[in-house]
């Protein structure tokens, strides 16, 4: 009966790890495709200096994260990097086709644009500066 038991237990644990490692590959996948998406989006926008990185980011005016956690981050990379780095901010709220076509499911949510004005990352959710700076090295 413990045999049983056991291989129920094993069964069970690699279907886990196999609907998770879906999940993980699908999440990477949507993200390409949203990066993909973007960069033909970039040229549109109107804030954006090629030549320079920038860090677009959405947000909206009722969006608790955006204030107290996000739109910090973003000053200290901004205190960091002066000059050598753009912030563009829409308002996901005030322009929803910029959002939609940018594939924007939620905010906050800030992509990393290279000096190309090729999108290099994505983030859903509030980032730390120090991830956001780590991406940016990839960048620079």
């Amino acid at each position: 009966m413990p045999d049983i038991l056991g291989n129920e237990m094993l069964a069970r644990f690699f279907w886990a790890a196999a609907v998770i490692a879906a999940g993980l590959i699908l999440f990477g996948l949507a993200n390409r495709l949203v990066l993909t998406r973007a960069s033909s989006k970039v040229r549109n926008l109107a804030a954006f200096q090629p030549g320079k990185p920038a860090l677009v980011y959405f947000t909206t005016p009722t969006c608790a994260p955006c204030k107290t956690v996000q739109r910090p981050a973003i000053r200290r990379l901004q205190d960091v990097l002066g000059e050598r780095l753009q912030v563009v901010e829409i308002d996901a709220a005030g322009d929803p086709h910029t959002a939609q076509e940018w594939g924007v499911m939620s905010v906050p949510t800030t992509f990393l644009i290279d000096a190309n004005g090729r999108p290099r990352h994505i983030n859903h959710g509030v980032t730390t500066a120090e991830k956001l700076m780590q991406q940016l090295s990839e960048i620079f």
